[in-house]
């Protein structure tokens, strides 16, 4: 009997031992899981700042002030301006729409 007291009590002993250390693991587990989501949440944010900045750095008129102010660059004059139309097409396509 004496014996099977001995046995009962390291199962006992044995178990709650299991039992804290499983709950250890719970509470690490929760606190690097919130760790996570508040990172997340930080990148979220990082993530939507840097699209705002990102549209702001390339709208056309700012991209025309670096050119001409960083890059000097100009509008080419008139006469070496050479224009492309695309009469060849239009033209097979409206004889395409009309039969």
């Amino acid at each position: 009997m004496m014996r099977l007291s001995m046995v009962l009590l390291a199962l006992v002993v044995a178990s709650a031992m299991v039992l804290v250390h499983s709950q250890y693991e719970t509470r690490r587990l929760f606190v690097e899981h919130e760790k996570a989501l508040k990172e997340a949440a930080r990148l979220d944010t990082d993530l939507e700042r840097l699209t705002v900045e990102r549209r702001a750095q390339a709208t056309p008129l700012r991209v025309e002030q670096i050119a001409r102010q960083q890059l000097q660059m100009r509008n080419p004059p008139p006469g070496i301006t050479q224009y492309v139309t695309a009469t060849g097409a239009s033209t097979a396509s409206a004889r395409q729409a009309a039969q």
